[in-house]
Protein backbone atom coordinates (compact mmCIF):
# COMPACT_ATOMS: atom_id res chain seq x y z
CA UNK A 1 0.00 0.00 0.00
CA UNK A 2 1.45 3.46 -0.57
CA UNK A 3 2.57 5.07 2.47
CA UNK A 4 0.81 7.97 1.91
CA UNK A 5 -2.81 6.50 1.83
CA UNK A 6 -1.64 4.07 4.91
CA UNK A 7 -0.51 7.31 7.19
CA UNK A 8 -3.77 9.55 5.95
CA UNK A 9 -6.13 6.02 6.01
CA UNK A 10 -7.11 6.87 2.42
CA UNK A 11 -7.52 5.15 -1.04
CA UNK A 12 -5.40 7.56 -3.21
CA UNK A 13 -2.43 9.80 -2.45
CA UNK A 14 -4.16 12.68 -3.70
CA UNK A 15 -4.35 15.73 -1.48
CA UNK A 16 -7.21 18.61 -2.05
CA UNK A 17 -5.22 22.02 -1.06
CA UNK A 18 -6.78 23.58 2.11
CA UNK A 19 -7.22 26.72 -0.32
CA UNK A 20 -8.19 29.84 1.29
CA UNK A 21 -11.95 31.04 0.89
CA UNK A 22 -12.41 27.91 -1.80
CA UNK A 23 -12.12 24.49 0.32
CA UNK A 24 -15.16 24.54 2.75
CA UNK A 25 -16.81 21.62 4.19
CA UNK A 26 -18.64 20.68 0.94
CA UNK A 27 -15.05 20.48 -1.24
CA UNK A 28 -13.44 18.95 1.56
CA UNK A 29 -16.01 16.19 1.70
CA UNK A 30 -16.64 15.56 -1.77
CA UNK A 31 -12.81 15.00 -2.11
CA UNK A 32 -13.03 12.46 0.89
CA UNK A 33 -15.72 10.66 -0.50
CA UNK A 34 -14.27 10.39 -3.64
CA UNK A 35 -10.87 8.87 -2.22
CA UNK A 36 -8.47 11.64 -1.88
CA UNK A 37 -7.90 13.60 0.95
CA UNK A 38 -10.14 16.83 1.60
CA UNK A 39 -9.01 19.83 3.42
CA UNK A 40 -10.62 23.01 4.76
CA UNK A 41 -9.12 25.97 4.96
CA UNK A 42 -9.00 27.44 8.06
CA UNK A 43 -7.05 30.83 7.51
CA UNK A 44 -10.17 32.41 6.16
CA UNK A 45 -12.67 31.60 9.06
CA UNK A 46 -13.88 32.82 12.44
CA UNK A 47 -13.52 29.78 15.23
CA UNK A 48 -17.33 29.18 15.32
CA UNK A 49 -17.40 29.29 11.53
CA UNK A 50 -14.44 26.58 11.52
CA UNK A 51 -16.62 24.91 14.35
CA UNK A 52 -19.37 24.92 11.71
CA UNK A 53 -17.52 23.55 8.82
CA UNK A 54 -15.83 20.86 11.11
CA UNK A 55 -19.51 19.54 11.95
CA UNK A 56 -21.03 19.66 8.75
CA UNK A 57 -17.68 17.60 7.15
CA UNK A 58 -17.78 15.14 9.80
CA UNK A 59 -21.55 14.44 8.91
CA UNK A 60 -21.43 14.57 5.21
CA UNK A 61 -18.17 12.16 4.73
CA UNK A 62 -16.93 8.82 7.03
CA UNK A 63 -13.31 9.29 5.68
CA UNK A 64 -10.76 11.23 6.95
CA UNK A 65 -10.27 14.82 6.01
CA UNK A 66 -7.90 17.15 7.45
CA UNK A 67 -7.82 21.06 8.42
CA UNK A 68 -5.05 22.95 6.63
CA UNK A 69 -3.92 25.83 9.66
CA UNK A 70 -1.76 28.83 8.78
CA UNK A 71 0.43 29.00 11.61
CA UNK A 72 -0.24 33.10 11.19
CA UNK A 73 -3.94 33.02 12.14
CA UNK A 74 -4.65 35.31 14.41
CA UNK A 75 -6.83 33.09 16.74
CA UNK A 76 -4.90 30.05 16.07
CA UNK A 77 -5.22 28.64 19.37
CA UNK A 78 -8.55 28.77 19.16
CA UNK A 79 -8.43 26.79 15.83
CA UNK A 80 -6.21 24.26 17.90
CA UNK A 81 -8.75 23.68 20.80
CA UNK A 82 -11.38 23.10 18.23
CA UNK A 83 -9.48 20.74 16.08
CA UNK A 84 -8.67 18.41 18.91
CA UNK A 85 -12.14 18.51 20.20
CA UNK A 86 -13.64 17.84 17.31
CA UNK A 87 -11.26 14.88 16.78
CA UNK A 88 -10.18 16.03 13.33
CA UNK A 89 -7.64 13.22 12.05
CA UNK A 90 -5.20 15.00 9.92
CA UNK A 91 -4.06 18.66 10.30
CA UNK A 92 -1.81 20.74 7.52
CA UNK A 93 0.59 23.54 8.75
CA UNK A 94 1.65 26.25 6.68
CA UNK A 95 3.04 29.62 6.74
CA UNK A 96 5.17 29.47 10.28
CA UNK A 97 7.10 27.46 12.83
CA UNK A 98 6.19 23.33 12.67
CA UNK A 99 7.78 23.54 16.42
CA UNK A 100 4.75 25.76 17.54
CA UNK A 101 1.97 23.34 17.57
CA UNK A 102 3.29 20.29 16.14
CA UNK A 103 3.85 18.67 19.49
CA UNK A 104 0.58 19.60 21.16
CA UNK A 105 -1.43 18.26 18.47
CA UNK A 106 0.73 15.17 18.17
CA UNK A 107 0.08 14.51 21.78
CA UNK A 108 -3.78 14.85 20.92
CA UNK A 109 -3.28 11.60 18.14
CA UNK A 110 -3.58 14.09 14.81
CA UNK A 111 -1.41 13.18 12.06
CA UNK A 112 0.90 16.37 11.26
CA UNK A 113 1.72 17.70 7.69
CA UNK A 114 3.71 20.59 6.90
CA UNK A 115 3.92 22.88 3.80
CA UNK A 116 7.38 23.96 3.00
CA UNK A 117 8.83 25.62 -0.23
CA UNK A 118 12.40 24.51 -0.03
CA UNK A 119 15.26 21.83 1.25
CA UNK A 120 15.92 23.98 4.47
CA UNK A 121 12.99 24.31 6.10
CA UNK A 122 11.57 20.70 5.14
CA UNK A 123 14.57 19.47 7.28
CA UNK A 124 13.32 22.07 10.15
CA UNK A 125 9.95 20.63 9.58
CA UNK A 126 10.70 16.85 10.14
CA UNK A 127 13.10 17.82 13.50
CA UNK A 128 9.96 19.44 14.20
CA UNK A 129 8.43 15.52 14.51
CA UNK A 130 5.92 16.66 11.45
CA UNK A 131 4.70 12.94 10.33
CA UNK A 132 4.94 14.12 6.79
CA UNK A 133 6.08 17.06 4.17
CA UNK A 134 4.21 18.89 1.15
CA UNK A 135 7.10 20.89 -1.19
CA UNK A 136 5.27 23.23 -2.66
CA UNK A 137 7.03 24.75 -5.85
CA UNK A 138 6.99 27.89 -7.42
CA UNK A 139 4.28 27.55 -9.55
CA UNK A 140 1.79 26.74 -6.74
CA UNK A 141 -1.24 29.72 -6.48
CA UNK A 142 -1.90 31.38 -3.84
CA UNK A 143 0.93 32.72 -1.45
CA UNK A 144 4.01 30.74 -1.99
CA UNK A 145 7.89 30.66 -1.19
CA UNK A 146 10.21 33.21 -2.29
CA UNK A 147 12.73 30.84 -3.54
CA UNK A 148 11.19 30.87 -7.08
CA UNK A 149 12.17 26.90 -6.95
CA UNK A 150 9.90 24.92 -9.59
CA UNK A 151 8.42 21.82 -8.39
CA UNK A 152 10.65 19.56 -10.75
CA UNK A 153 13.72 20.46 -8.60
CA UNK A 154 12.11 20.74 -5.51
CA UNK A 155 10.74 17.13 -5.27
CA UNK A 156 14.14 15.15 -5.30
CA UNK A 157 15.67 18.17 -3.90
CA UNK A 158 13.37 17.68 -0.97
CA UNK A 159 13.40 13.65 -0.89
CA UNK A 160 17.29 12.98 -0.30
CA UNK A 161 16.87 15.40 2.72
CA UNK A 162 13.79 13.64 4.84
CA UNK A 163 12.60 10.17 5.58
CA UNK A 164 8.92 11.18 6.49
CA UNK A 165 6.18 11.00 3.10
CA UNK A 166 6.87 13.92 0.78
CA UNK A 167 3.86 15.14 -0.80
CA UNK A 168 4.33 17.16 -4.20
CA UNK A 169 2.47 20.20 -4.65
CA UNK A 170 2.68 23.27 -7.32
CA UNK A 171 1.80 23.07 -10.90
CA UNK A 172 0.07 19.30 -10.55
CA UNK A 173 -3.30 19.22 -12.58
CA UNK A 174 -3.24 16.02 -14.10
CA UNK A 175 -2.52 12.64 -13.78
CA UNK A 176 0.30 12.38 -15.89
CA UNK A 177 1.84 15.18 -13.77
CA UNK A 178 0.87 13.36 -11.14
CA UNK A 179 2.61 10.06 -12.21
CA UNK A 180 5.76 12.11 -12.85
CA UNK A 181 5.99 13.80 -9.30
CA UNK A 182 6.04 10.59 -7.75
CA UNK A 183 8.83 9.28 -10.42
CA UNK A 184 10.56 12.37 -8.62
CA UNK A 185 10.27 11.03 -5.64
CA UNK A 186 6.98 11.93 -3.84
CA UNK A 187 5.09 10.04 -2.17
CA UNK A 188 1.72 11.48 -3.07
CA UNK A 189 0.31 15.19 -4.31
CA UNK A 190 -1.52 18.02 -3.32
CA UNK A 191 -3.74 19.97 -5.51
CA UNK A 192 -5.55 23.11 -5.26
CA UNK A 193 -6.02 24.70 -8.54
CA UNK A 194 -7.78 21.99 -10.30
CA UNK A 195 -10.15 21.67 -7.30
CA UNK A 196 -11.43 25.54 -7.62
CA UNK A 197 -13.23 25.22 -10.74
CA UNK A 198 -14.82 22.23 -8.75
CA UNK A 199 -18.97 22.77 -7.96
CA UNK A 200 -18.36 22.32 -4.66
CA UNK A 201 -15.31 24.93 -4.23
CA UNK A 202 -16.61 27.79 -2.27
CA UNK A 203 -15.33 30.11 -4.49
CA UNK A 204 -17.45 32.62 -6.73
CA UNK A 205 -18.73 30.92 -9.77
CA UNK A 206 -17.30 34.79 -11.33
CA UNK A 207 -14.12 33.68 -10.10
CA UNK A 208 -13.90 30.19 -11.26
CA UNK A 209 -15.03 31.62 -14.87
CA UNK A 210 -11.90 33.74 -15.02
CA UNK A 211 -10.04 30.56 -13.72
CA UNK A 212 -11.44 28.34 -16.92
CA UNK A 213 -10.39 31.31 -18.98
CA UNK A 214 -7.22 31.22 -17.79
CA UNK A 215 -4.36 30.75 -20.49
CA UNK A 216 -0.28 30.18 -20.56
CA UNK A 217 1.06 33.16 -19.07
CA UNK A 218 -1.81 34.62 -16.97
CA UNK A 219 -0.68 34.38 -13.46
CA UNK A 220 2.47 35.87 -12.09
CA UNK A 221 4.01 35.51 -8.48
CA UNK A 222 4.24 39.21 -7.06
CA UNK A 223 4.59 40.87 -3.84
CA UNK A 224 7.68 39.66 -2.98
CA UNK A 225 8.60 42.20 -0.36
CA UNK A 226 5.18 41.22 1.56
CA UNK A 227 4.34 37.88 1.38
CA UNK A 228 4.62 36.13 -2.42
CA UNK A 229 1.58 35.60 -3.99
CA UNK A 230 0.66 34.32 -7.26
CA UNK A 231 -2.10 35.89 -9.11
CA UNK A 232 -4.06 36.49 -12.45
CA UNK A 233 -3.40 39.02 -14.31
CA UNK A 234 -6.34 41.51 -13.56
CA UNK A 235 -6.71 45.11 -12.37
CA UNK A 236 -5.39 44.67 -9.05
CA UNK A 237 -2.61 42.96 -10.71
CA UNK A 238 -1.70 45.92 -13.27
CA UNK A 239 -1.88 48.33 -10.44
CA UNK A 240 0.61 46.54 -8.67
CA UNK A 241 2.67 46.30 -11.74
CA UNK A 242 2.51 50.14 -12.09
CA UNK A 243 3.40 50.62 -8.45
CA UNK A 244 6.26 48.48 -8.61
CA UNK A 245 7.14 50.68 -11.86
CA UNK A 246 6.76 53.89 -10.12
CA UNK A 247 9.05 52.73 -7.31
CA UNK A 248 6.66 52.03 -4.71
CA UNK A 249 7.79 51.72 -1.05
CA UNK A 250 7.02 48.51 1.30
CA UNK A 251 4.36 50.80 3.16
CA UNK A 252 2.80 52.13 0.04
CA UNK A 253 2.50 48.74 -1.43
CA UNK A 254 0.79 47.40 2.12
CA UNK A 255 -1.33 50.03 1.56
CA UNK A 256 -2.45 49.27 -1.94
CA UNK A 257 -3.03 45.65 -0.70
CA UNK A 258 -5.32 47.05 2.07
CA UNK A 259 -7.62 44.32 4.05
CA UNK A 260 -9.71 41.84 2.43
CA UNK A 261 -8.60 41.99 -1.57
CA UNK A 262 -8.67 38.00 -1.65
CA UNK A 263 -12.14 37.40 -0.01
CA UNK A 264 -13.23 40.37 -2.64
CA UNK A 265 -11.97 38.50 -5.61
CA UNK A 266 -12.20 34.79 -5.00
CA UNK A 267 -15.23 34.50 -2.34
CA UNK A 268 -17.65 37.81 -3.27
CA UNK A 269 -16.36 37.46 -6.92
CA UNK A 270 -14.73 41.05 -7.97
CA UNK A 271 -12.46 40.26 -10.76
CA UNK A 272 -11.71 44.07 -10.65
CA UNK A 273 -10.62 44.95 -7.42
CA UNK A 274 -9.88 41.83 -6.02
CA UNK A 275 -7.06 39.37 -5.68
CA UNK A 276 -7.46 36.49 -8.08
CA UNK A 277 -5.29 33.39 -6.98
CA UNK A 278 -4.46 30.54 -8.68
CA UNK A 279 -2.01 28.63 -10.27
CA UNK A 280 0.62 28.38 -13.49
CA UNK A 281 -1.39 25.42 -14.08
CA UNK A 282 -4.71 26.93 -14.71
CA UNK A 283 -4.08 27.39 -18.16
CA UNK A 284 -5.16 23.32 -18.42
CA UNK A 285 -8.49 24.13 -17.05
CA UNK A 286 -11.24 24.37 -18.95
CA UNK A 287 -14.65 23.24 -17.39
CA UNK A 288 -15.90 23.88 -13.86
CA UNK A 289 -16.90 20.25 -12.63
CA UNK A 290 -17.88 18.22 -9.11
CA UNK A 291 -14.58 16.77 -7.50
CA UNK A 292 -15.81 13.40 -7.95
CA UNK A 293 -15.60 13.21 -11.18
CA UNK A 294 -12.46 15.33 -10.66
CA UNK A 295 -10.93 12.85 -8.73
CA UNK A 296 -11.92 10.28 -10.98
CA UNK A 297 -10.58 11.45 -13.89
CA UNK A 298 -7.16 12.00 -11.87
CA UNK A 299 -6.78 8.57 -11.08
CA UNK A 300 -7.52 7.43 -14.71
CA UNK A 301 -4.89 9.91 -16.03
CA UNK A 302 -2.47 8.74 -13.87
CA UNK A 303 -3.10 4.60 -14.25
CA UNK A 304 -3.16 5.69 -18.18
CA UNK A 305 0.35 7.06 -18.39
CA UNK A 306 1.33 4.49 -15.66
CA UNK A 307 0.50 1.87 -18.35
CA UNK A 308 2.00 3.69 -20.99
CA UNK A 309 5.27 3.93 -19.19
CA UNK A 310 5.59 0.36 -18.45
CA UNK A 311 4.85 -0.41 -22.31
CA UNK A 312 8.09 1.36 -22.83
CA UNK A 313 6.59 4.30 -24.76
CA UNK A 314 9.01 6.03 -23.59
CA UNK A 315 11.76 3.68 -24.05
CA UNK A 316 14.96 4.64 -26.66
Amino acid sequence: MNKLSKLFGIKYPLVQAGMIWCSGWELASAVSNAGGLGIIGSGSMYPDVLKMHIEKCQRATKFPFAVNLPMLYPDIEEHVKTIIERKVPIVFTSAGNPRTWTSELKAAGVVVAHVVSSAKFAIKAEDAGVDAIVAEGFEAGGHNGREETTTMCLIPQVKKCIQVPLIAAGGIGTGAAMLAAMNLGADGVQIGSRFVASNESSAHRHFKEEVIKAKEGDTSLTLKELTPVRLLHNAFYKEVIEAYQNGVSNEELRELLGRGRAKKGMFEGDLVNGELEIGQVSGLINEIRPAKKIVEELIAEYKNALLAMNNNKYKF
